[in-house]
């Protein structure tokens, strides 16, 4: 039996580009991260999701598909939380970069990491 101190980071994605209307597929988050996992040698859980918001100076209509994916400590394959942020943050910047995104949550079981176009230019 192995076991790990519990450490988790998930990055919130919104398929929606920018402000427009142009959106991505789930099927196109699930090829990127099978991409990055391939080439890094890494797991990953993926859960489509949608995120409700207000209607605001008239960009939205208050919903927007998007998924979670999520990255776990875990025991099998140990990694220090500092690498699993790291990944996190770099997979994160990926997406930004091939969704057209303005920014990206990721959130960890101890802090909120938001990542922004203005980080990867």
């Amino acid at each position: 039996m192995k076991i790990k101190k519990t450490f988790k980071a998930d990055i919130f994605l919104g398929l929606r580009e920018g402000y427009s209307q142009n959106t991505h597929s789930i099927e196109e988050v699930y090829q990127l991260c099978k991409d990055y996992c391939d080439k890094v040698g890494l797991c990953v859980t993926i859960t489509p999701t949608r995120f409700i918001y207000s209607k605001g100076a008239g960009i939205s209509d208050g919903w927007e598909d998007g998924s979670i994916v999520g990255l776990i400590a875990y025991p099998r394959f140990p990694q220090s939380k500092y690498d699993i942020v790291g990944t996190a943050i770099e997979l994160a910047k990926l997406f930004l970069v091939q969704f057209k995104q303005n920014r990206i949550s990721v959130v960890t079981t101890d802090q909120t990491i938001l990542v922004e176009k203005e980080d990867v230019l």
